[in-house]
């Protein structure tokens, strides 16, 4: 999905001098952002207070929403670079097409991977017959430099590993947890997973202590850690933890993001994740001149334009503001 504000504005990311190397307890609000004509999404990340967990950058999360009459999600092509976008879904379906000549429908708790390496474009839309609800999260992982100008690709693994607790159902989305791993290619050492609780449900999730953690709430009323997480909230943990407590005052959606603190520092604009201002500044000429990012086929509409670069230069400076 791409990041349609039309006034895009850089972020800095990156590098362990804002880790927090403890558990901490931090809730970010989201800020709400149009996606084209019919669709507003809730973005977590990046967030006023924290710009990445591990190597997670990007966190938007979407409805449910009400699109029986309407047509849904409609995102004309557009570019990525030197990342990952994750499609998660728990209602409804997606049409995916990209210019590596990809074509696939995402549904419900199905994996839609693609890695843009050094160029990519795509669009998403709902199909013209579509089921009425909207509901979904789309995430951006960043490649580390040693990866970032992999040749593009896209994977869609329909059927992925779930670990399983009296009244808990964790679906692994990338990376490994509690022994299940997913099939989605990664580059740096991450887990993301989709938990269903229900309601009344109280369990216990093992973590990694050397990762750093954050559950963003889909649905439900649930308690991370004792606190309170409404649907479109996101809470920061920190490091340091070997276990989750969970509890779920009804049936509920969570969303576990968690990786190794991502050492490098990035430069974030727009749909690009690069290194300087200079590297960015290639990146969107090349895609208004029609290079380098190939063409999408089959979407009906033009592509979208890409905003003007702000008037000072983008430099890396870590993960918060």
């Amino acid at each position: 999905m791409s990041n349609l504000d039309r006034q895009a504005a850089p972020s800095v990311c990156g590098g362990r001098g804002f880790v927090v190397a403890e558990p901490v307890r931090e809730l970010l609000s989201p800020r709400r952002v149009r996606l084209g004509e019919s669709t507003e999404v809730r973005r977590l990340l990046p967030n006023l207070g924290r710009r990445m967990v591990g190597a997670w950058a990007f966190v938007d999360h979407y409805g449910p929403d009400d699109i029986a009459d309407e047509p849904g999600m409609q995102v004309p092509p557009h570019p990525h670079m030197g990342l990952q976008t994750v499609s998660w879904l728990h209602e409804g379906e997606v049409l995916h097409r990209d210019s590596t000549g990809s074509l696939a429908t995402i549904r419900p708790r199905e994996l839609g991977l693609m890695t843009s390496g050094r160029a990519i474009s795509h669009s998403e839309e709902s199909p013209q017959q579509h089921a009425r609800y909207l509901h979904g999260a789309q995430l951006w992982v960043a490649l580390p430099d040693a990866h970032r100008t992999v040749e593009p690709h896209f994977q869609h693994h329909a059927e992925l590993p779930q670990v399983t607790a009296p009244g808990l159902t964790a679906t692994v989305v990338l990376g490994t947890l509690d022994g299940a791993t997913s099939p989605g290619t990664t580059y740096t050492p991450i887990v993301g997973a989709d938990l269903a609780l229900a309601g009344g449900a109280e369990a216990m999730l093992p973590l990694d202590p050397d990762f750093e953690y954050a559950v963003l709430s889909m649905s439900g009323e649930a308690h991370v850690d004792g606190v309170p997480v409404l649907p479109g909230s996101m809470l920061y943990l920190g490091c340091g933890r070997s276990e989750l407590p969970l509890r779920a005052e009804s049936d509920a959606g969570l969303m576990l993001l968690g990786g190794e603190p991502f050492e490098e520092e990035i430069v974030m604009w727009w749909n690009f994740i690069g290194r300087s201002h200079e590297e960015i500044e290639a990146a969107r000429t090349d895609w208004m001149e029609s290079s380098r990012f190939g063409e999408v086929h089959g979407y009906d509409g033009g592509r979208l334009p890409a905003p003007a670069l702000p008037p000072v230069a983008l430099k890396p400076r870590g993960r918060v503001r």
